[in-house]
C-alpha cells in the first residue's frame, strides 16, 4: 500500500501536506504556550495540541499505507464488483482528534463536565459508524444505512453546539471567540459526510485522488486553522477563559 500512495501524486501530497501542517501546528503550540500560566489557559491549549498529535501520527499511519486497504465495492455501487483504495484509518483520524475539537470548545464556553461528555460520546460514534460505512462490503444498501446513522449521531453532536454551548459561552463571556470557533467548526463538519457521498466511497463522482484532497482541505481548516486561532486567544489568558475568571465564582 505505501507504493500505491506514492504512486499516486494527489493521493501522496493530500497526506503529506497535513503531516507537515499537523508538526508545524505542534512546533508553534509549543512556543506560544510557554507564555500560558493559568492551569485553565493550559487545559485549553493541550486540547488543541492533542488534535495535531493524533492527527500527523493517523496521517503517518496513511503514508506508511498501515491503514489503507483495497476494497470490493457491492453490488449496487458504481464502482460494484472494482476494487477502492479506503483510507479507512482516516476515520480514526477522526476518532480520536475530534473529542479535542470538542473538549477545547466545550472548556471555552464553561460547558459541564456531562454536557462535554455527551458531545463527544455522540461524536466517537458518529465516527466509528462512519468507519462500518466505509467497510461494508457486503450490502451496498447497509453502508448508506450506516452512513444515515453517522449522520444522526452527527446531529446530536449539532445540538451542543448550536443549542447547549453557544448560550453557555455568553454567560462565560466568551461568546465572540466561541461563535467563530462554532461556525466554523459546524461549517467544515457539514462537509465531511458531502464528500463521503460524492466521493469513491459514496457515488463515485469523486476519483480517490480528489476525495483525499477533499478530506485533507477539510482538515487543513478545522484542525490546524482552528487551532491557531483559539491558542491565539487563549495565550493572552483573558479573563474569560483563566481559572480565575468571575464566571466561575
Amino acid at each position: 500500500m505505501f507504493e500505491a500512495v506514492l504512486d499516486n501524486a494527489a493521493l501522496a501530497s493530500s497526506i503529506y501536506v497535513n503531516i507537515a501542517l499537523a508538526g508545524l501546528t505542534i512546533i508553534v503550540i509549543a512556543v506560544m504556550s510557554r507564555s500560558i500560566h493559568d492551569s485553565r489557559a493550559k487545559l485549553i491549549t493541550m486540547s488543541t495540541l492533542m488534535i495535531s498529535v493524533v492527527s500527523i501520527s493517523s496521517y503517518m499511519g496513511l503514508a506508511s499505507g498501515l491503514t489503507i486497504d483495497p476494497l470490493v465495492m457491492p453490488e449496487g455501487h458504481p464502482l460494484a464488483g472494482q476494487e477502492v483504495l479506503s483510507l479507512w484509518g482516516r476515520y480514526l483520524t477522526w476518532a480520536f482528534s475530534t473529542p479535542f475539537i470538542l473538549l477545547a470548545l466545550g472548556l471555552l464556553a464553561r460547558s459541564t463536565t456531562d454536557k462535554i461528555f455527551s458531545a463527544i460520546v455522540l461524536d466517537v460514534f458518529m465516527c466509528l459508524t462512519g468507519l462500518a460505512a466505509a467497510l461494508t462490503t457486503s450490502s451496498h444498501a447497509m453502508r448508506w444505512l450506516w452512513y444515515a446513522l453517522s449522520t444522526a449521531f452527527f446531529v446530536g453532536v449539532l445540538y451542543y453546539l448550536l443549542v447547549e454551548w453557544p448560550a453557555e459561552a455568553d454567560e462565560a463571556g466568551t461568546a465572540d471567540i466561541f461563535s467563530t470557533l462554532q461556525w466554523m467548526t459546524i461549517i467544515l463538519w457539514i462537509g465531511y459526510p458531502v464528500v463521503w457521498a460524492l466521493g469513491n466511497e459514496g457515488l463515485a463522482l469523486l476519483e480517490i485522488g480528489a476525495t483525499s484532497w477533499a478530506y485533507s482541505g477539510l482538515d487543513i481548516f478545522a484542525k490546524y486553522a482552528f487551532t491557531i486561532i483559539l491558542v491565539l486567544y487563549v495565550s493572552d489568558e483573558p479573563d474569560a477563559v483563566v481559572s480565575t475568571s468571575p464566571a466561575t465564582a
